[in-house]
Order: C-alpha cells, then structure tokens, then sequence
C-alpha cells in the first residue's frame, strides 16, 4: 500500500527535523517547505494527500496559503492542519474562514498530532 504523502511547511528548521522523523516512524512520507511561497509551489506540484501549515510563514502567510488552496479546484480536498506556536481565538475563526481542516499547537503532544492526521486522512474524499 502507497504511503499518504503529507507537506509541512514550516520556517523553523529544527521543528520541521522533528516532526518530519516522527511523521515519517509513523509511515508517512514527508516533503518539506519553509515558506509560504514554496509552500504553494510544492503543494501544487506534490499533490500531497494532507498538507501541516504553519500560520507564521515568511513570504506568504499561512492563512493566505490555505485559503489560495481550498479556494482551487484541484486542491480543495486536501486536508489542512493549521500550526501554530500559540492560537488566539480570533486565529480559529479566520483559520476556519480560510478553509482550514484542523488547529494544532506546537507544544501539543505528537500524539495528537497524529490521531489528527489520521482522523482527516481516514475522511478524505478522493480529490
């Protein structure tokens, strides 16, 4: 069975090391941008199967990522978790808005990250 292939993007190098070797123990395979630019780019090229987006990116916001995607035929489908290192209230609202799948902290377990990766996964519709 193919791997589901999941996008990060992120601009903190150590973190995305981190969570791309505990996504990829999880048998996940993993590609990674580190701006919202790039981020776009390779979402559009990979076609990944979920894509983990930082709110905080260089280039083009995280929000302004998600909402460009979902707003695309071809890549509204595709389930999107929201990081970020702490979320207001207001950034669930504007995130939801924008498309957004899924809220995670950077501080939550890896854990939970993953019950959330396979719950959207497990609910995909085909693109």
């Amino acid at each position: 069975m193919a791997k589901n292939r999941i996008l990060l993007v992120d601009d903190e190098p150590d973190f995305v090391e981190i969570l791309r070797v505990i996504l990829e123990n999880s048998n996940y395979e993993v590609t990674v941008a580190y701006d919202g630019e790039e981020g776009l780019e390779r979402a559009k090229k990979d076609k990944p199967d979920l894509i983990i987006l930082d709110i905080n990116l260089p280039k083009i916001r995280g929000f302004d990522v998600c909402r460009k995607l979902k707003v695309d035929k071809n890549f509204k489908n595709i389930p999107i978790i929201m990081l970020s290192a702490a979320f207001q209230p207001n950034d669930i609202k504007f995130g939801e808005a924008m498309g957004a799948d899924a809220y995670i902290t950077k501080e939550s377990e890896s854990q939970a990250l993953l019950e959330k990766v396979r719950e959207l996964l497990d609910k995909k519709e085909p693109s």
